[in-house]
């Protein structure tokens, strides 16, 4: 099992912040970040739902208690579902026919192997 600490830089990294930049939006010093990431230190229940809400991830992830079944334990993921979300239903509608023939065509593929 992956550390939450481990999974904290994870995400971190994922979203292209320095610990000094991420402490910053939560109010936190770097250091405290730092000792978080080596599993020196855990946060409260508040700073994981604050840490996840600032990395675009759940809290579930974080804490290693949603492995496979959380669709939405990438960060980059999560992002970019978040921008679909934005869009007119008739965009909307065409970036799920996009990802449907995609993974209609990798299926595809997986099984001519």
């Amino acid at each position: 099992m992956v550390s939450f600490g481990k999974k904290l830089r994870e995400c971190r990294e994922a979203k292209e912040l320095s610990q000094q930049e991420l402490a910053k939006k939560l109010g936190s010093a770097h250091t405290v970040i730092g000792r978080y990431e080596r599993d020196e230190m855990l946060p409260s229940i508040d700073a994981v739902r604050k840490l996840a809400e600032a990395l675009d991830t759940t809290v579930g992830f974080l804490l290693g208690e949603a492995n496979d079944t959380n669709i939405l334990k990438d960060p980059k993921m999560m992002k970019r579902l978040n921008e679909i979300n934005e869009l007119p239903d008739k965009d909307k509608e065409c970036v799920y026919s996009l990802l449907d023939a995609f993974l209609a065509k990798s299926k595809l593929q997986a099984i001519l192997k």
